[in-house]
């Protein structure tokens, strides 16, 4: 183990100790149709990454794609089933460090 307490660390202070291999393409894809009619937008407030965001007049989350930690919140949290996610390619995405 390391000198640092985990219980001590901030959200923040572990989440940069991941690291990130982008893909150009995306592995997240809303279905606009569904998510033009939710009212609550749960992906927004629910993601711990910040993917989804609700840009200025419009009444479809922009996705980044590049901020997922693959933990599936936002999945669970959808209650249109809006949302279709995927793995990144092999070698992509997110890569945790433990220890």
């Amino acid at each position: 183990m390391g000198d640092i307490d985990d219980k001590k660390q901030s959200v923040e202070d572990k989440l940069a100790t991941l690291k990130f291999i982008c893909d150009n393409e995306t592995h997240i894809a809303l279905i606009k149709d569904k998510c033009r009619v939710c009212k609550d937008k749960n992906c927004i407030y629910f993601c711990p990454a910040g993917v989804y965001a609700l840009e200025t007049n419009s009444d479809i989350p922009d996705v980044h794609y590049e901020n997922c930690l693959e933990c599936g919140t936002c999945r669970i949290s959808c209650p249109m089933e809006a949302i279709e996610w995927k793995s990144p390619k092999g070698g992509k995405g997110v890569r945790y460090r433990f220890g």
